[in-house]
């Protein structure tokens, strides 16, 4: 299977909408059921390219059609003082967890990070119970720093 990183672009919002709401996959992140695609198209609209870097991971079908497998953000703190550190958010397809989707998106974001933005520090949150999220970000020498308890609403 090809998987392609390449920038978010207008036109995005379906397949990161369709992502964010996907079984298997919303379960993981903060969104909410009632999103809509007009919203994720008003944020790609929004992003500043300055401290925001957002890519899909794509692949294609028989018929040469793209389908979007994967979805990560780069966003660089505001505050100068933490303006060495990003926030990393990703998610993947369900059908396509565990084929190296994951991967291609941290080397794309961390090598922006390494790379193109000078960061020194990367942080990112995961649900407790998200094994193959944090074998990943392990991989990667994340390390766990901290516990949040009753942090984000989950299924009541």
């Amino acid at each position: 299977m090809e998987i392609v990183i390449r920038p978010v672009r207008p036109g995005d919002g379906k397949g990161i909408n369709e992502l964010r709401r996907m079984p298997g996959v919303f379960e993981n992140i903060l969104g909410i059921p009632s999103e809509r695609e007009a919203r994720n198209e008003a944020g790609i609209a929004a992003l500043d390219h300055a401290t925001q870097h957002n890519f899909t991971a794509v692949t294609y079908n028989e018929q040469g059609e793209e389908i979007m497998i994967g979805y990560g953000s780069l966003t660089i703190e505001s505050n100068p003082r933490r303006r060495h550190c990003g926030g990393i958010g990703m998610m993947v397809h369900r059908d396509y967890q565990g084929r190296g989707v994951g991967t291609k998106l941290m080397e794309a974001l961390i090598g922006m990070a390494d790379n193109w933005l000078m960061l020194v520090r990367l942080e990112l949150d995961v649900f407790a119970d998200n094994a193959r999220a944090i074998a990943l970000y392990k991989k990667f020498g994340f390390v766990e720093e901290g516990l949040k308890r009753a942090e984000a609403i989950r299924n009541g």
